[in-house]
């Protein structure tokens, strides 16, 4: 059977398009020319909402200006807060990664709805003549104001999401804080034994790391409140109307319940991502620092039997197809994975924003007043903060919380530790330290039985000594 389809007809001329489709020839177009990845747009609903926020805002924006007529700007409104209830995401099938700096996801948005538009008017799909994807749902816009204010919207939703997976992250760790806050343990520098602490300090200091990390994320995305709609083309806001580019900010505020405030300079703005690259880079410290922790666990839950052996991860899955018994520590290995794609991504954006971003016409790169590049960017960012997101919540629930610490074998340590002699250095002295660690290291026999036996200490003087609230440090205490 013929499949049924409607003409459409852009710059380069006619094509059919699926008659049922809400989407147009450019985005047709589109999908031909950019199969690189396999991932629409529609795959960022945070994208896809924010980009009919910001089309509702314009629309509103034009109406309130005696630019678009009540009745168009009104379909317009509609079809919009049908797609940010979650309607139609399915006809955002750009792929993510295109040419055209985000011309194709501005057509696709603009194409899914004037024809969602054009219906609740009662015409068919592909009737522009009563409502036009570019003359009304575009009007006093550009893919370049369009696109980042977008990009900005849809990252600002999706680190809220990666605020609170950390915050549970952040519980997480502070809970195995106070459990193992009287276990304890010898510390290790560059993996040699050092001086005791206890395992909830050591588990304090995860937590501690994730809330300064959380800080710096929040603080990151301040920046990424300010936006450039209105600036058109350039940043010089060319076709746009004046007072539009403060009504268009003051309608998607309300719309998105955001603070957001319009550049002080629209040309800067339109060219610059320094605010991308910051929060790249708070994104690779929060990946470099949960990798280390990871790390740490693995390390620490090694053997079971021919490792360090001290905790305990929560056994998910079998670990092998051919040693039967084994248990691997595949939570903070898929973690590990995350941070290396985090950090890959960062060096991606990083190149993005130094290829578009503007400089003299005498030099040798660089692309002037646009970003070319943002399509990578927004991909890049999207996949760390929703991987990153995942990661926090995995490692969180199907590790950290079923920890258990092997107490027996961590005191062992300690008291077998020539590293316990640190502790009793103030008290014996630090020539008789050293002659009982070297006994100790050649000998292997243990550091308190080595002063119990030359008489360096009474015997109660001892264990006070190596309580681990004493023996630890007043980092030991734990709210």
């Amino acid at each position: 059977m013929t499949a049924v389809t409607r003409s459409e007809h852009d710059l380069l001329g006619d094509r059919e398009v699926p008659a049922e489709a809400y989407w147009g020839v450019h985005t047709l177009r589109a999908t031909e020319n950019f199969p690189i990845t396999g991932t629409p747009i529609s795959a960022y609903p945070h994208l896809i909402d924010a980009l009919a926020a910001v089309k509702e805002a314009a629309a509103l924006a034009n109406e309130e200006l005696g630019l678009l007529e009540a009745r168009k700007a009104a379909a317009i409104v509609a079809a919009c807060r049908e797609i940010r209830s979650g309607k139609l995401h399915d006809q955002f099938v750009v792929d993510v990664i295109q040419g055209g700096a985000g011309t194709s996801t501005n057509m696709n948005a603009n194409e899914v709805i004037a024809n969602r538009a054009l219906e609740l008017l009662g015409h068919a799909k592909g009737e522009y003549r009563y409502l036009h994807p570019n003359e009304d749902v575009n009007l006093g816009q550009s893919t370049n104001d369009v696109y980042p204010t977008a990009v900005k919207i849809a990252t600002v939703f999706a680190v809220r999401g990666l605020l609170k997976a950390m915050a549970v992250l952040q519980d997480a760790f502070a809970g195995k804080a106070v459990q193992f806050r009287d276990v304890l343990k010898m510390g290790r520098t560059q993996l040699q034994d050092a001086v005791p602490m206890t395992l909830g300090q050591e588990f304090s200091a995860y937590a501690v790391m994730i809330e300064e990390d959380r800080s710096r994320l929040a603080e990151a995305v301040e920046l990424i409140h300010e936006i450039n709609l209105g600036a058109t083309a350039i940043g010089t806001g060319l076709n746009a109307p004046a007072g539009y580019a403060e009504s268009a900010r003051r309608h998607l505020a309300v719309i998105t319940g955001l603070p957001l405030v319009t550049a002080a300079n629209l040309v800067e703005a339109t060219q610059d991502c320094g605010a991308f690259v910051q929060m790249s880079g708070v994104l690779k410290r929060i990946a470099v620092k949960l990798s280390k922790s990871c790390n740490d666990l693995r390390l620490l839950s090694s053997g079971p039997r021919a490792g360090l052996g001290e905790i305990n991860l929560p056994p998910v899955q079998a670990g092998s197809s051919i040693m039967p018994g084994k248990v691997n520590p595949v939570i903070p290995e898929v973690v590990n994975q995350v941070a290396f794609e985090v950090i890959g991504n960062d060096v991606a954006i990083t190149m993005a924003a130094e290829a578009g971003q503007a400089i003299t016409m005498a030099a040798e790169a660089g692309q002037l007043q646009l970003n070319a590049f943002e399509p990578i960017i927004l991909h890049s960012l999207s996949e760390s903060i929703t991987h990153l997101r995942a990661a926090c919540l995995t490692l969180a629930e199907r590790c950290v919380d079923g920890i258990t610490a092997n107490t027996e074998a961590l005191r062992r340590t300690v008291e077998n530790s020539i590293g316990l002699v640190t502790a009793l250095n103030p008290h014996i002295g630090y020539t008789a330290a050293t002659d009982i660690a070297k006994e100790a290291l050649v000998t292997g026999r243990g550091v308190a039985e080595l002063v119990l036996e030359k008489g360096l200490l009474p015997a109660e003087t001892l264990t006070s000594l190596l309580r681990p609230e004493v023996v630890a440090g007043s980092g030991q205490v734990l709210a």
